[in-house]
């Protein structure tokens, strides 16, 4: 339970965020914006605390993830980015299709979160990215 709501949380996330950090800077991308480092770091067991995150400028909404598309574009601007979400939609795979940079669109399950098939996706990319620079 976090602030009073129940969240489903597989412990293996962390481990999986740490193999993706020596190739990803990674950035929290959640309506709990600056509140995700009190929360995720610990939870997560992470051996970082303090991940950039971003504000969403009250877009946030139940539902799919597309009021999250502004504030990620922004961030990315013209960098290669990869965005995992488990809620997306047409309009994220529309910005997705939009961007001159390599974008991966990474869909996750509720139940599941980050899997090892999605951290090797993640990586198998990264390196495709860094082989085409």
């Amino acid at each position: 339970w976090i602030d009073g709501v129940a969240h489903c949380i597989p412990a293996a996330v962390g481990e999986r965020l740490v193999r993706l950090a020596e190739g990803f800077e990674l950035v929290w991308a959640t309506g709990w914006e600056e509140r995700a480092n009190e929360h995720l770091p610990y939870l997560l067991e992470l051996p970082f605390s303090d991940l950039p995150s971003l504000t969403f400028e009250g877009r946030a909404v139940f539902g799919s993830s597309h009021w999250k598309v502004d504030a990620i574009n922004e961030y990315a601007g013209d960098r290669p980015a990869a965005w995992i979400d488990d809620n997306m939609n047409e309009e994220c795979h529309a910005w997705a299709d939009r961007r001159s940079a390599p974008t991966l669109l990474v869909e996750t399950s509720p139940s599941e979160g980050l899997i090892d098939e999605h951290v090797e996706q993640l990586l198998s990319w990264a390196a495709s990215v860094r082989a085409a620079a």
